[in-house]
């Protein structure tokens, strides 16, 4: 089976693009927002302005949205370069408007702020960074050069140069502020949502994996009547074959074959039994080795301690469990320096307890605070070439926790180094599911 792709650009790039008839829902507001305030300003309060000319512009806007409208479909998703052009003319005709209407002296220069917070929110910061170049490269230039500011009588007011100056340094700081907002908010909520998506496909894989075994047992009971009409034919052969030569022993090893068939079909057949044997169910101490096993050939040794009261804690099989876990210890051998110690601890109606820990450099400052999170990685190991996705971690935690555990991040105290990572369950959710004792499995 294919492993799925959990790539941020595989897993966001899809969702990220901006959907045209939201682009276009906006400009119709803006075009309405426009014709509005020109009207009003004109005919409301009795200002002077180029009104003709001004409501040229807003034709060309409403122009290009009729044609989109025509040209696209309502669910088309525009790609990086289309919308940063569409984003970029809004802010141009903006521009166009504000440059009859005052420029920066009108207070509606702060219209600017809406094309680069659109564009912070899901396009690439190269992308809005030049959208927010290209505002400012305008602001400037109609601060200089513009029309006059719509006014009644002869007598305008004079905005002091100081005063100006302070508009343009406070336009440049909104654009830069929201810009960087919007789109560090917009990205926390897109790794989230990805490293979610990346979660799911695990767990779809994952469960793909257990039903397996209830295919084969259908398989197995669907080809017992074919199999029992060859055998009985083969008896039938036998009797009237004669007892030597080559088609006796044909027939000796087609009988044969067909017994080792129906074994075989037994056995898959019983993998769907309520109980599912001594298979399905793992000792703690198997639980560590059947996660660590996969991570041996690396060539760092682990030191595995049991400590505990005894009976030794009992699980059901989960492959999340054992998916969640292995991801954790992949981690710490990755950046081992000697050796993986692996503690586990129990009491009996308690917690169960392991520590997964290394005596690598451990957590950087700031990756610890923020363990477990997507998209957060503590870059390339001593063992193997390379940095990850930061997606094992956040896997793993959330594996582990939908199936009861709390897990806790830290480096080691000192004289000692590395990174710790404490998992806990309850003892009574940590032995539920298990065969035979009628208890609820909370990682279905």
């Amino acid at each position: 089976m294919n492993a799925p792709d959990l790539s941020e650009p595989a897993l966001a790039r899809a969702s990220r693009d901006l959907r045209l008839d939201t682009l276009v829902r906006l400009r119709w507001l803006a075009i309405v927002g426009q014709s509005v305030a020109v009207a009003g300003v004109h005919f409301g309060l009795g200002f002077t302005l180029p009104f003709g000319w001004c409501f040229i512009v807003i034709a060309v806007s409403a122009s290009l949205n009729i044609a989109l409208r025509i040209r696209f479909p309502l669910s088309h998703r525009l790609t990086d370069g289309p919308a940063t052009a569409l984003l970029a003319f809004d802010i141009v005709q903006l521009a166009a408007l504000l440059f009859m209407t005052g420029g920066l002296q009108n207070p509606f220069a702060i219209l600017f702020l809406a094309p680069v917070m659109i564009s912070a929110t899901a396009l690439p910061p190269q992308r809005t960074l030049l959208l927010g170049l290209l505002a400012i490269v305008l602001a400037t230039a109609i601060s200089r050069y513009h029309m006059p500011l719509p006014w009644a009588g002869d007598e305008r007011p004079v905005l002091p140069p100081f005063y100006q100056l302070g508009n343009w340094v406070a336009l440049v700081l909104g654009l830069s502020f929201t810009g960087i907002y919007a789109w560090r908010v917009a990205k926390e909520a897109r790794d989230l949502s990805d490293a979610l998506a990346a979660t799911e496909l695990v767990l779809a894989r994952e469960q793909h994996l257990s039903q397996l075994d209830g295919l084969a047992a259908a398989a197995a009971h669907e080809l017992g009547t074919p199999l029992g009409t060859i055998a009985l034919v083969a008896r039938e052969l036998t009797r009237l074959a004669p007892p030597e030569g080559e088609m006796a022993e044909d027939i000796a090893l087609l009988r044969e074959q067909v017994e080792r068939c129906r074994g075989i079909l037994g056995k898959l057949s019983s993998l769907q039994d309520a109980d599912g044997g001594p298979l399905d169910q793992l000792t703690l101490r198997l639980l560590i080795e059947e996660a660590a096993g996969p991570q041996r050939p690396f060539g760092v040794p682990f030191e595995i301690t049991m400590t505990g009261e005894k009976p030794e804690p009992i699980c059901r099989r989960n492959p999340g469990m054992i998916y969640g876990l292995g991801n954790i210890v992949d981690n710490a051998v990755d950046f081992a320096s000697a050796t993986v110690s692996i503690a586990a601890d129990w009491t009996q109606g308690g917690q169960v307890v392991l520590t997964i820990a290394d005596d690598g450099p451990g957590f950087p400052p700031d990756v610890l605070m923020r363990a477990g999170e997507p998209y957060l990685s503590r870059g390339a190991g001593e063992n193997r070439a390379g940095g990850g996705l930061g997606l094992g971690l956040f896997i793993a935690k959330t594996l582990l926790e939908r199936g009861g555990a709390t897990l806790e991040f830290s480096n080691r105290p000192a004289p000692a180094s590395g990174a710790s990572i404490r998992i806990a369950w309850p003892r009574d959710v940590f032995e539920a599911g298990r065969s035979g004792d009628g208890a609820t499995q909370p990682w279905a």
